[in-house]
């Protein structure tokens, strides 16, 4: 069964009202601020700030977009047994233009989002393997253990503590990233995750399999 999540007015609201994002105490030490409701508000949020994360051909007749949280199981084995088939065969084939964007559940997912796109677009989708790949231990504990295994996995991904920091607390940028996902999930009619977009119609969770069929299906039409 795939993860559902609250309708959208619920799910950002309750980001605005408890969403965190990282900080650090005045002895240097990792700590945790909430944001508040007045800071959190999407309505004024610069949406330029969050860059599209795609790969394959942008100019291929077939588009594939993924919604996927990075707290989502069912998104980690989409990633672990479908995706890399995927990618070999149809995105790095430039056959698709591929896009992912992220889905918040929750202020995890939200500083996983963070943390993978501290680095840049090129960069970008290494990390996103790291975070699904390391999922199970770095999404487990209390707030403050969470916020420091992420921190460990941005080091092990190359990323200094200033780059960490300066991604970390940026609080503009977590405002738009929450301001766009919204956007972006209600035009489309999110409603669980993974959730895939081909040419603008909706999908749940598929095989390979299934996925290859409908992609080839597509791709066929387009000749």
């Amino acid at each position: 069964m795939m993860k559902k999540f609250a309708p959208l007015a619920i799910a950002v609201a309750a980001l605005a009202a408890g969403g965190w994002y990282f900080s650090t105490t005045p002895t240097g030490a990792p700590g945790l601020t909430a944001i508040s409701a007045e800071a959190q508000e999407t309505a004024d949020a610069d949406l330029s700030l969050v860059e599209e994360m795609q790969m394959g051909d942008p100019e291929a007749e077939v588009t594939v977009v993924e919604y996927a949280s990075f707290t989502c199981p069912h998104c980690r084995s989409f990633h672990d047994t479908v995706f890399d088939r995927l990618k070999a065969d149809y995105i790095d084939a430039g056959k698709i233009n591929f896009i992912y964007r992220e889905v918040y559940f929750d202020r995890y997912g939200l500083w996983a989002g963070m943390i993978a796109r501290c680095a840049g677009p090129d960069r970008y989708f290494p990390i996103v393997d790291m975070i699904y790949d390391r999922q199970s231990e770095w999404a487990a504990g209390e707030p403050q253990e969470i916020a420091e295994n992420l921190r460990r996995l941005g080091r092990s991904a190359g990323l200094s503590d200033d780059q960490l920091e300066q991604c970390l607390t940026d609080a503009d940028k977590a405002q738009a990233m929450v301001a766009t996902y919204e956007q972006n999930a209600e035009a489309d009619e999110i409603r669980s995750t993974p959730s895939f977009v081909i040419d603008g119609e909706l999908h749940g969770n598929m095989s390979y399999e299934d996925f290859s069929a409908l992609l080839d299906e597509r791709l066929a039409a387009s000749e």
